[in-house]
């Protein structure tokens, strides 16, 4: 199922994981996929084993929407998360190029054709930027940017180290060569599979930014972003983010030798060496300063910031 249509256009698979939907949200961007202006698509759907939605209803839903192009859509023996049903997603879709998807954003029909146009020869990720809408489909920001004033978007070579420590990359915004994707597999566990195929693919060559926003990114509630999530003491942050750069670590070098400063400061971080969290800082600014105050701040100090970054 790779192969070009007659326009001469590799196929586009597009993963949707889907879990307790609202299914008005969902038939938003159910449509806004139908309405893709990419001539050579495909759709993959798996829901989560959903408790309160049922799967008919999810399966009316896109059946219903997609009109367009072919799709699948399943549901997992059991509850896999985000990663694991994005990895099992990742393994049997067919394509040249996979779109990663979120059940309540939606897209704008130039996006998929937008992001193929930039993927030349040694580029094996596209991404761009996003617009932000809230639960009522309203826009309440231009750009990611606005909402994420720290955030910065980058292109070009030689950034799988740089995505190593920070992810500027969602997975909902990105187009990445189907070979890239797949060596990623299996996806590290404490690792969002979003920042993991982004290194994979900056590993394996290029990046490029698309500066144009071509979706509205719905920010509610329930959302399952933010490098703070669940973090609220010096022990939730050393579990949720420093620790975790061993198993990552440890999976980079399944494709790729480190450098020995980029593991020397994980080794620093993870022992609380101060000089060489200092040393290495540049990996990480914001967070290696932060680190070391937190080696002398009560953790009553430590939690009312947390709160207050959150």
């Amino acid at each position: 199922m790779s192969g070009c249509t007659e326009t001469g256009k590799p196929r586009i698979a597009t993963l949707m994981a889907v879990y307790e939907p609202r299914i008005d949200w969902l038939r938003e961007q159910l449509l806004s996929l139908n309405a893709q202006t990419y001539p050579n698509l495909m759709l993959y759907i798996r829901d989560d084993c959903s408790p309160t939605v049922p799967f008919d209803e999810i399966q009316s839903c896109v059946q219903d929407c997609i009109r367009a192009f072919p799709y699948e859509i399943r549901r997992n023996e059991k509850n896999l998360g985000s990663n694991g049903t994005f990895e099992l997603l990742t393994r049997e879709a067919e394509g040249e190029y996979f779109a990663y998807c979120d059940q309540d954003d939606v897209w704008l029909p130039q996006k998929l054709s937008c992001l193929e146009a930039t993927m030349v020869e040694h580029t094996q990720m596209a991404y761009c930027d996003m617009e932000i809408i809230d639960g009522d489909g309203r826009k309440i920001a231009g750009s990611l940017k606005e909402i994420r004033p720290r955030l910065r978007y980058v292109q070009g070579e030689g950034l799988a180290e740089a995505y190593f420590f920070r992810n500027c990359t969602a997975g909902c915004s990105m187009l990445v060569r189907a070979e890239a994707a797949k060596k990623a597999v299996p996806f590290p566990v404490q690792t969002v599979c979003d920042q993991w195929i982004a290194i994979v693919a900056a590993l394996l060559g290029e990046v490029q930014f698309v500066e144009q926003p071509l979706q509205g990114y719905r920010q509610h509630g329930d959302n399952q972003t933010g490098i703070l999530t669940g973090v609220d003491s010096k022990a939730s942050y050393r579990s949720k983010r420093i620790l975790p750069f061993k198993e990552r670590l440890a999976a980079y070098r399944r494709l790729a030798e480190p450098s020995p400063e980029m593991a020397a400061f994980i080794e620093a971080r993870e022992q609380k060496h101060i000089r060489s969290i200092w040393r290495y800082r540049g990996f990480s600014p914001y967070e290696a300063v932060f680190e070391i105050a937190m080696c002398f701040l009560p953790d009553q100090i430590v939690k009312m910031f947390l709160r207050r970054s959150s």
